[in-house]
């Protein structure tokens, strides 16, 4: 186990105890004491020193190894840990999509529908921490995915969005309506709806006034998107025969009451006049409405004071065993 730090390092100094004890140790052994008196060291001269002779300065050793240890175990050696914890506060938002005829116009690349999805598309794959839904209106409304982080789930179904999925119309205050439904039992702190059309409220049982309210009332705000060129656009026709042609028609976005839907839901609206200003207006959204992300750094001591002195005891028990069973000397 790595030692990264101590928590008392000034008893490292404790350490040079052990000066001393080298130096009491050495003179001891140079001045030597007789255990047993011989008349003569002669026939001592020349024997061979075997291993005891050699061990017998073991257990100063091992004495000095469990002082060391202790010293460091006092001065609390730790192993630390670095690491932080995430927590994310992500965003409740409903895409809120007119799927009208209108949509096929081809003032926008290929159509408006198919910019819209796909910038939508783009839009959700830059809000992996929020939990998003798709609701889609003509004249009348439903929820074509309720909220989810399920990325996948989201792309496939934006994918699936297209004109003639329900009755035509614009039932703007339906459309709002079915959103707020999604988001009321939300417990975000942030709710959002992104309401996107292209024409004027001609359908529907909620007026678009009223579908404001409501968003207010639940504190969720509401940013509204105008899709369509200024003047005229090229609109999908059917001729007697069924063929499909496209006739010039003005193009007619009731801003106002846009405007005012975002104005009494803390939201703001704009007008998408060709896919380039489209995607600007979602990534304009996109940074306004930022998830919090909270990062804390913490740092995990471990002490292994422990580990020290119960090597320190291990070194002592082995120092008394070859003391006085191995190493026994003559009374």
């Amino acid at each position: 186990m790595k030692i990264t730090q101590f928590a008392n390092p000034e008893l490292l100094w404790l350490l040079t105890v052990l000066l001393p004890m080298v130096a009491l140790y050495v003179w001891r052994e140079r001045k030597g004491a007789a255990a047993v008196r011989i008349s003569s060291v002669t026939p001592l001269v020349g024997a061979v020193r075997g291993v005891r002779y050699w061990a017998r300065h073991l257990p100063f050793v091992l004495r000095c190894g469990a002082v060391a240890l202790l010293v460091v175990a006092l001065a609390r050696p730790q192993s630390t840990e670095q690491g932080s914890s995430t927590t994310t506060q992500g965003i409740d938002i409903v895409l809120t999509m007119d799927v009208s005829t209108s949509m096929l116009a081809r003032d926008f690349r290929p159509d408006r529908i198919t910019a819209a999805r796909d910038v939508a598309a783009r839009f959700v794959a830059d809000r992996r921490n929020d939990r998003i839904g798709i609701v889609v209106f003509a004249g009348e409304s439903f929820t074509q995915s309720p909220l989810t982080t399920d990325q996948g789930t989201l792309q496939t179904l934006l994918g699936q969005i297209r004109t003639g999925m329900i009755e035509d119309g614009t039932a703007i205050g339906n459309g709002l309506a079915t959103a707020v439904n999604r988001l009321r039992e939300s417990d975000a702190k942030s709710k959002v709806v992104i309401l996107l059309t292209d024409g004027v409220n001609n359908a529907g049982q909620v007026s678009p006034a009223t579908a404001a309210d409501i968003a207010a009332s639940y504190g969720i705000r509401v940013y509204t998107i105008g899709v369509g060129s200024r003047g005229t656009a090229p609109y999908p026709a059917q001729d007697v025969w069924g063929n499909i042609h496209y006739v010039p028609m003005p193009v007619e976005i009731d801003e106002e009451i846009l405007t005012e839907i975002a104005s009494r839901t803390g939201g703001e609206y704009f007008r998408a006049t060709d896919e380039t200003v489209l995607s600007q207006i979602y990534d304009q959204i996109n940074a306004m409405e930022k998830s919090r992300v909270e990062t804390d750094e913490y740092t995990t001591y471990t002490e292994l004071a422990g580990h020290y002195m119960l090597w320190a005891f291990a070194l002592l028990v082995v120092e008394f065993l070859v003391r006085f069973l191995w190493l026994r000397r003559l009374p």
